[in-house]
């Protein structure tokens, strides 16, 4: 996983420049996922695979997957990923492009996992709360998991905060028997 990160990562940036500097982030997101859904198909990626085809003919087959739905640009991208054999990063790309996109947007994906459905008063609050510790605009996601027993684990990008009774009852333990 390190690895297809480290391999990704200047593919994402780069990508990230270039849509920037054409100011066109939301246009590029959209292609670039468009781009990673195809390469994940399984019937794709083994024609992708086929070690007959060269980089050029896998990005015009990439393309013409796609048609008209990606930029002229991002076809470029493309072309670039398949001279240098990289086109099975895609996904890892798109979501590496999508950190970057958030950090501009100053957004941030939070992930809130509970014992029971938290009341949209509650999930307004709490993304208040979040958006002032954060210093970001919050997109609260959230959903349950009855073996919390209680409380919520909320997930922001590196930030983990287990506020669960599970999590308090296995750090119990552990100082326990220590």
């Amino acid at each position: 996983m390190a690895e297809l990160t480290t391999l990704a990562r200047p593919y994402a940036k780069a990508a990230f420049e270039a849509a920037a500097d054409s100011d066109s982030l939301k246009g590029w997101s959209e292609n670039l996922a468009l781009l990673a859904a195809v390469v994940s198909d399984e019937d794709v990626d083994t024609a992708l695979s086929s070690p007959s085809l060269t980089g050029e003919q896998q990005a015009q087959l990439l393309n013409d997957l796609c048609g008209d739905e990606i930029s002229g640009q991002v076809k470029n991208f493309v072309s670039i990923l398949a001279e240098n054999k990289r086109l099975p990063l895609l996904p890892e790309i798109v979501s590496l492009f999508e950190i970057l996109k958030a950090n501009k947007e100053m957004k941030v994906d939070v992930n809130v996992t509970s014992a029971f459905p938290l009341s949209d008063v509650l999930q307004e609050k709490l993304a208040a709360s979040l958006k002032d510790k954060l210093q970001r605009e919050v997109v609260l996601h959230s959903e349950t998991d009855k073996s919390l027993i209680g409380g919520a684990v909320i997930r922001a990008g590196d930030l983990v905060i287990d506020g669960s009774v599970r999590g308090k009852l296995a750090k119990l333990a552990e100082s326990m028997n220590s």
